[in-house]
């Protein structure tokens, strides 16, 4: 049983790195950190498409990362 889990957290760790580099960029780099780049924090612009998979996707995993998590470190305690 532990040994499932601790392979379904590294399963799930590498998955929802790979997720992550795949998203696209919400900034405009340095220039926008420095003039303005707040607008793109407040803003209402949804994600479309494969970023708004990408998005449900990356919520998903992390779930799941912090519940294998909190699993793991309840059996080794």
């Amino acid at each position: 049983m532990v040994l499932t889990v601790k392979i379904a957290l590294a399963v799930v760790s590498v998955l929802l790195v790979l997720v992550v580099l795949l998203q696209s960029g919400k900034s405009a780099g340095l220039s926008g950190a420095i003039g303005g780049g707040a607008e793109h924090l407040v803003g209402k612009a949804k994600a479309r498409g494969i970023d708004a998979v990408l998005h449900k996707l990356t919520t998903v995993l992390a779930t799941l990362f912090m519940i294998l998590t909190l699993t793991v470190g309840y059996f080794i305690k």
